[in-house]
């Protein structure tokens, strides 16, 4: 029976070293890549759950309740995510630029038409269902897209047309076969529409600029709901004071 020598046994052990180290490597490659595809993934989910969780809240509470002051019921979401967005900078888990009055001026313009898309959304839910909301929102896309081509000169390519005559068709569809049909709720909708296109037209403009009035020169997202949030808010204590929705509240 051949026997190892020394040098062997340590060829060996060098080769299994090699070895533990390239799986060791393999392994933690591994972990970072499906650890960046798990983030993306629960960033998605999230956003899914978070924005037909709201659609679903707000049709329960404006619809099932007959709840009539839609705008207060925005003003009252607002707020709430002032104070979480306020209380995880303080804890220092997220970063937010200060809200100077240079930035606010700037992006003023911006937050009433932001304003305007969450009332304009909240109108129309009262008066249609959840599913034709969903459909008549993808008009928003075929606006946006030929805002896009006028004010930056962006072209698209057939398909992109394409799925958006798809989308166009979707909405005619749904609109002849809803039973429920009610005009109201398809003009606050069709504002909706024109109103979120052009918040994301507005905010593509404003934000090179707004960012020239920021600490770091950056804008980030929480920056961005924290002053699009507070700014609507005395914006809409003024809109609740000239629909009368204080009064309403105060009844009820």
């Amino acid at each position: 029976m051949k026997m190892k020598s020394s040098s062997d046994d340590e060829h060996d052990e060098e080769k299994g070293k090699l070895l533990e180290k390239s799986k060791e490597r393999g392994s933690r490659n591994g972990r970072v890549v499906v650890k960046v595809h798990n983030q993306a993934l629960l960033s998605g989910l999230a956003y899914c759950l978070s924005s037909c969780g709201m659609i679903l809240v707000n049709k329960f509470v404006l619809s099932s309740y007959d709840f009539n002051a839609g705008i207060s019921l925005m003003v009252y979401q607002n707020f709430i995510s002032v104070i979480i967005v306020s209380v995880l900078s303080l804890l220092g888990l997220v970063s937010t630029e200060p809200l100077t009055w240079r930035l606010i001026k700037v992006w003023f313009p911006v937050n009433v038409i932001f304003v305007g898309m969450l009332i304009t959304s909240m109108f129309s839910l009262k008066y249609i269902n959840v599913a034709m909301v969903t459909v008549l929102k993808n008009v928003t896309n075929v606006i946006t897209a030929v805002g896009e081509m006028y004010l930056f000169s962006k072209h698209h390519e057939g398909r992109v047309w394409a799925a958006l005559f798809l989308m166009i068709i979707s909405a005619i569809t749904g609109g002849i076969t809803d039973l429920s049909f009610n005009a109201t709720g398809y003009v606050w909708q069709t504002l909706n529409c024109f109103l979120t296109a052009s918040y994301s037209l507005t905010l593509r403009r404003v934000m090179d600029t707004a960012k020239q009035y920021t600490k770091s020169g950056n804008l980030n997202e929480f920056t961005m709901v924290l002053l699009n949030n507070t700014l609507s808010l005395p914006l809409g204590i003024f809109l609740m004071l000239v629909f009368n929705e204080v009064d309403y509240l105060l009844r009820t």
